[in-house]
């Protein structure tokens, strides 16, 4: 599971302490909410389904895949025909990587059970499956499995938000928000969900 209110705030904390930029935003917008998802094929193949699409129609085709059997099981999905992935509401290429992971799994080949430690080498287990890019592959370690470490530097938000925490005129780059953040090791994890709730509160965000 993702990190525990208590480890999300240890981390902050222990940002704060080191980073003024991040004393004052925390000042400004408090603590965020934890981010946690279920370890598994379905929060994988949820993140699949939410690329390019809100949030609403997401969960639109999760619902109608619900009617069809258990949309977490892969040996389920699997067995589902083209043509009923797309009455769900399944792009072509979609269809294709929900096969993909489906297949990865139940072939053991992908096994979410037992990652490799390291988070790299974890990343790479992740984006060998079709539809899994890096950034999928992040959000994943960080809101199923909680890895405390990750940090999700090509997410536009974690760019915009680090900027601004840290003053900067103009957004940096991804590069720039990977080199950026390596004073903040351990707690990057704690980092980039900071940067989600201070994007949400706005600019105007009074202190609290």
């Amino acid at each position: 599971m993702g990190l525990s209110s208590e480890d999300l705030n240890a981390g902050i904390d222990a940002l704060a302490a080191r980073e003024p930029a991040f004393a004052a935003a925390l000042a400004r917008v408090g603590y965020p909410a934890p981010r946690i998802r279920e370890r598994g094929y379905a929060t994988l193949l949820r993140t699949i389904l939410g690329q390019q699409v809100s949030v609403k129609a997401a969960d639109a085709v999760w619902r109608k895949l619900e009617v069809l059997g258990d949309p977490g099981d892969p040996v389920v999905v699997a067995a589902l025909s083209d043509e009923h992935l797309r009455a769900c509401g399944f792009s072509r290429q979609k269809a294709g990587y929900a096969r993909s992971l489906a297949d990865e799994v139940t072939t053991g080949r992908l096994d979410l059970a037992n990652l490799p430690d390291d988070d790299e080498a974890a990343i790479a287990a992740l984006t060998r499956v079709k539809g899994i890019g890096r950034w999928s592959a992040e959000i994943y370690l960080l809101f199923a499995e909680g890895r405390p470490d990750i940090w999700p530097a090509g997410d536009l938000a974690v760019q915009i938000e680090t900027g601004r925490i840290l003053g900067h005129t103009e957004r940096p780059s991804e590069k720039q928000t990977r080199a950026l953040a390596e004073a903040w090791r351990p707690y990057r994890g704690a980092a980039a969900i900071f940067t989600w709730h201070h994007y949400g509160a706005g600019p105007d965000a009074a202190p609290v």
